[in-house]
């Protein structure tokens, strides 16, 4: 997916928010804008929105001398969503349908974003997604028996993260296909807002159930170009790839491959573009999407 320019304005938002976190100091947060300001003239729009952020990312990791600027608020969200894990795993039980309970959950905890929202009300933006009935949305948008029946024919699965804290959503869906195939859990190489590193990963108990990989990536999104050879080869050799999340969206909606994403849309540009609408719950396959995507 190409950037648009309605993707600028958020790029600044993201810069004041992270520069917020770092100190009150207005004089500070003001060069910071003016740095990314100044990246703005050498954004080319044939480019990923991912790609993008990824300059902007290097120009913070230069400022902040490597400080992690979202960890306090990663902790926190680990921490609230490990309380959580008992009850969810109670709630998949006690389905009729496991695999598609677990599936509603991991793309539940696709609100944990603190790139597209400013400000969350997680507990209560997950009870109303907790209380919707996610197979009744528009035909194409929901795609679960495509994705339970490939699912069923995968041997190898690569999991590609977003969050942290959303991670252990998603271990609660990993842990409902990982018995009958290999499946591999990739994580971002270095911070980028809330995105989940390996050490996330680990708290969150996720290493005990499927092996977990960084994918070279130092961006909100998987890029390919960027990821490391090994993260390659598993991503080309993969039967199934899910992807999570609207940054891996933005990096790989025209990428190669049975790609099955799950997020939530909460960005006007990605609905036009998935063909979904804005606050739409989605699940669908790259290849299964029969002429919806629209490319703006």
């Amino acid at each position: 997916m190409k950037t648009y320019l309605d993707c600028i304005p958020c790029f600044f938002s993201q810069a004041l928010q992270q520069g917020r976190l770092f100190t009150g100091n207005e004089l500070i947060h003001k060069e910071i804008m003016n740095e990314v300001a100044s990246l703005v003239p050498g954004f080319s729009l044939g480019l990923t929105p991912p790609e993008m952020a990824r300059e902007m990312h290097k120009l913070f990791r230069k400022r902040f001398a490597g400080q992690d600027i979202y960890k306090t608020i990663k902790d926190q969200s680990n921490h609230w969503a490990m309380e959580l894990y008992s009850k969810l795993k109670e709630k998949v039980a006690q389905s009729k349908d496991r695999l598609l309970t677990a599936v509603e959950l991991a793309i539940a905890g696709n609100v944990i974003d603190y790139g597209a929202n400013k400000t969350l009300n997680i507990e209560e933006e997950i009870q109303k997604l907790m209380e919707s009935n996610f197979t009744s949305g528009r035909k194409g948008i929901f795609q679960y028996e495509d994705l339970k029946k490939d699912l069923n024919a995968a041997k190898t699965v690569l999991y590609l993260a977003d969050n942290a804290g959303e991670i252990v959503f998603d271990r609660i869906f990993i842990e409902e296909f990982c018995d009958d195939r290999k499946v591999i859990f990739s994580v971002r190489d270095k911070p980028a807002i809330n995105d989940a590193l390996m050490e996330d990963a680990v708290f969150c108990g996720i290493d005990k159930v499927v092996q977990v990989i960084s994918s070279g990536v130092d961006a909100p999104g998987t890029i390919l170009k960027y990821c490391s050879d090994d993260f390659l080869n598993i991503f080309k050799q993969a039967d199934l790839i899910i992807s999570k999340g609207q940054g891996n969206y933005e990096a790989l909606s025209e990428a190669e491959g049975k790609i099955y994403f799950l997020f939530k849309v909460k960005c006007p540009v990605i609905a036009r573009h998935s063909g979904a609408a804005l606050g739409d719950i989605v699940l669908f396959s790259n290849l299964k999407r029969n002429g919806t995507v629209k490319n703006y």
